[in-house]
């Protein structure tokens, strides 16, 4: 019976720590935020009745998940896009927003590009530059190409929330400002690394930082680079 009791309480952990990540909550005069890590590249961000995925990949990733009253898409490789999953998980007429190459995977899609911006709901979506400054499959070439991916800064109730996507610390990063909170992608060789996110996560100065995107990396280094500068990090389990 001992022997039983314990492996029944080592499942339990175990289900536990495979079930779906809480959310974490940010106050805005609107209302709360409500922001759920899902996997790797993508996330749940909710607020007055609007749900939205970024990036949504993978099937089993959102199983009892909600359907989205909007999707945003950074790009159109395989771990942000995931053409098949799309329509089972958008409500009957929510819009797809994203780059321009993602209208071969989805043809309704909206298009949105650097520098743009467009309204749903009570949400201000605007797309910002994610891009690589120098690290591509060979020379001469890039992984990501300016213009062809799209960041997000999407603002609700005075609250503006940064999504990276796939990029370095370029430019248009370190120039943003008032950020409640950061998502920041840090792997190589598509992104960029540990302490490059931060030289850009300094740059500009969120509230608060998440590292995501970041398979094999190190985020010691990345917590580190951090130290002393008031900026929250927040670490979450993006790969259980």
């Amino acid at each position: 019976m001992p022997c039983m009791t314990v492996l029944m309480w080592v499942l339990v952990g175990l289900a536990v720590a495979a079930g779906p990540q809480s959310a974490d909550e940010f106050t805005t005069a609107a209302g709360v935020v409500r922001i759920t890590p899902v996997r790797h590249a993508s996330l749940m961000i909710e607020a007055a009745g609007t749900l939205i995925h970024v990036d949504p990949v993978g099937e089993d990733n959102y199983r009892g998940r909600p359907q989205a009253d909007l999707i945003l898409i950074t790009h159109t490789h395989g771990d942000h896009l995931d053409a098949a999953l799309i329509p089972k998980l958008r409500k009957p007429g929510a819009p797809v927003l994203g780059p321009e190459a993602i209208l071969k995977s989805v043809p309704d899609a909206v298009v949105i590009r650097n520098g743009e911006q467009k309204q749903v709901g009570r949400w201000q979506i605007e797309a910002v530059p994610a891009y690589n400054l120098r690290r591509g499959p060979a020379p001469g070439r890039l992984y990501h190409e300016k213009g062809t991916g799209n960041g997000y800064v999407l603002t609700f109730g005075g609250k503006r929330f940064y999504i990276s996507g796939d990029t370095e610390a370029i430019p248009e990063m370190k120039a943003l400002r008032e950020i409640e909170a950061a998502f920041i992608c840090m792997n190589l060789p598509y992104t960029m690394t540990p302490a490059e996110a931060a030289e850009a996560v300094r740059g500009f100065r969120p509230r608060v930082v998440y590292p995501y995107h970041y398979r094999g990396t190190n985020l010691e280094e990345f917590q580190k680079a951090m130290a002393g500068t008031g900026i929250e990090v927040r670490l979450r389990e993006w790969y259980p």
